[in-house]
């Protein structure tokens, strides 16, 4: 591959939108030291400015209580939290959910933590209870402050296991919601569904999810099915006809045949095979979004993408390796300008939907492990963060950007055309899985000729792959330990550190010709350091 650029060009301002927004397991876990410290080195490395987590309203954060017919509030938790959270420096994108067990109307939960998944028992209760948070936010940090913050409401109301009720219950749901928080203050940014993947056939188009209607095993190339997403156009109609407040529209692209970690069949109907969709999938996603918001009457509403990962497993040995970190960065190069946020699902494996992770490296969701250790996809993200915000040149193994001082910056990566799909699923404990997918793939040659540059100057190259920076290859010189010792958590987060690094000068009539030969699934990062 050859390209040529002329460095003097203006280049097209775009947005950061990875940055805007990342995943946390639930709000409980956020009242850990050691999640909090994490939190504090992923903002100041990646820059996310929001963070979406489960169980703002679960009995363990002890918000709401009904008593004898009184109810009453106790925010002793949630100011913690949310406290902790704008000092760091990331704001809250609050996702109302689960429902308190004194306000559920029924005994069913999900996760290890036990969230309770059935509607409200009354939902001017709720209503109330949603408009009373608002005002108390309000009355802390201030109506400039807090309208600053995005409202979703619920988590992928579509799927029975997040909530039992019908989609017009949902529906019913948004309209209490919408309406008692606009009550206490216009300005608050309300939106939904909220709902999961995307999807190929009528499985969703009732009340509740039809698993005979399931169309996915039935096909071997997934790339032959027409995706749509979930209940995105029925909420937008309901919206439109109720004529209901609508800031956003949110929705889960992970790029699979199902949606939630072990959801198979009910009954003997239907089925999911855990396979992956094509590599570009979610572009294709945001884009079926932005033709429908300008079909029904919304265009320009703010498209939140508040969970996508690889898989939607916390249980995928692939998390933890390179294929992982350059999905990243080839879905985020592929998306810029179609999209307010791509929100990853999560910052850290201090996560226990399925309970504690039970090794070090168990293929969870985070960025990093629960000790802090630094995942390529955490690198990934820290150098999407330190590119520029005036797009000059982008390819399908590169993207040349400036920032405000006019300094070059760049990613190159190797997604490898043999890896048709997104990043297979390698179930833990089968690392060997993970390994034979990071195997995968052929190198790829990129001459890049740079013009423009004053003389003399100088640049860095950073190299992620499997020796400089990928820490699983260091635990498996460790022997895989499920449990790690201190002095081998240090010597694993040094690793992560330690990039390959080379150093160009342009020459004297300001010209840089690089030529870099990418191994399948390595990331370069291309910094100006000076002249």
């Amino acid at each position: 591959m050859k390209y040529e650029l002329n460095t003097t060009e203006p280049g097209t301002v775009f947005s950061h939108f990875w940055s805007t927004c990342v995943g946390a397991g639930r709000a409980f876990e956020g009242l850990r030291t050691e999640w909090q410290q994490q939190l504090e080195m992923t903002v100041a490395d990646c820059g996310f400015r929001y963070i979406r987590f489960h169980g703002l309203l679960c009995d363990e954060m002890s918000l709401f209580h009904y008593d004898n017919g009184t109810v009453s509030y106790n925010y002793a938790y949630i100011d913690m939290l949310f406290d902790r959270l704008l000092q760091i420096g990331i704001r809250p994108f609050v996702e109302f959910g689960f429902m308190p067990r004194d306000l559920a109307s029924g005994e069913a939960t999900q996760f290890w933590w036990k969230g309770n998944i059935t509607p409200p028992m009354d939902y001017t209760i709720w209503a109330d209870m949603l408009a009373a948070l608002a005002a108390h936010w309000i009355g802390r940090y201030g109506m400039e402050e807090v309208s600053s913050w995005y409202f979703e409401i619920w988590n992928e109301p579509n799927l029975r296991a997040f909530w039992t009720g019908t989609k017009s219950e949902y529906f019913h749901l948004y309209e209490v919601s919408v309406k008692a928080l606009k009550s206490v203050c216009s300005s608050l940014r309300v939106g939904g569904p909220a709902t999961s993947n995307f999807v190929p056939d009528d499985r969703f188009e009732g009340e509740t999810e039809d698993y005979s209607k399931h169309r996915t095993h039935l096909v071997e190339d997934l790339q032959t099915l027409k995706w749509r997403g979930v209940w995105l156009q029925d909420f937008l109609e309901f919206c439109r006809n109720r004529k209901l407040p609508l800031d956003f529209i949110s929705a889960h692209p992970y790029p699979t045949d199902f949606a939630l970690d072990g959801q198979q069949t009910e009954n003997g109907k239907g089925c999911m095979k855990g396979r992956s969709r094509h590599s570009g999938s979610v572009k294709d996603d945001i884009l079926w979004i932005r033709q429908l918001l300008t079909g029904c009457g919304y265009p320009g509403l703010e498209i939140h993408l508040t969970e996508w990962s690889s898989s939607p497993t916390s249980r995928d040995c692939s998390h933890d390796y390179l294929p992982a970190a350059v999905y990243i960065v080839k879905s985020c190069i592929d998306c810029i300008g179609l999209t307010d946020s791509l929100s990853y699902w999560v910052f850290t494996d201090i996560f226990e939907e399925a309970g504690p992770g039970p090794e070090a490296f168990h293929g969870g969701f985070g960025l990093l492990t629960m000790q802090g250790i630094k995942k390529p996809s955490y690198l990934a993200y820290h150098f999407l963060n330190r590119l520029g915000h005036k797009l000059l040149q982008r390819s399908d193994y590169h993207a040349i950007t400036k920032d405000a001082s006019g300094k070059l910056t760049g990613i190159f990566y190797n997604y490898p055309l043999e890896m048709t799909s997104a990043v297979p699923i390698a179930g833990y404990p089968n690392h060997t899985a993970a390994e034979i997918i990071q195997s995968t793939g052929s190198a790829v040659s990129i001459h890049l000729d740079l013009t423009g540059l004053c003389p003399d100057t100088h640049f860095s190259l950073e190299t992620l792959d499997v020796t400089h920076g990928n820490a699983t290859t260091l635990w498996k010189e460790f022997g895989c330990p499920k449990n790690l010792t201190r002095e081998q958590c240090c010597q694993l987060s040094a690793f992560t550190g330690k990039l390959k690094t080379q150093t160009f000068v342009s020459d004297h009539t300001g010209s840089l010709q690089l030529h870099l030969v990418l191994e399948p699934w390595n990331i370069v990062f291309l910094s100006e350091t000076g002249g």
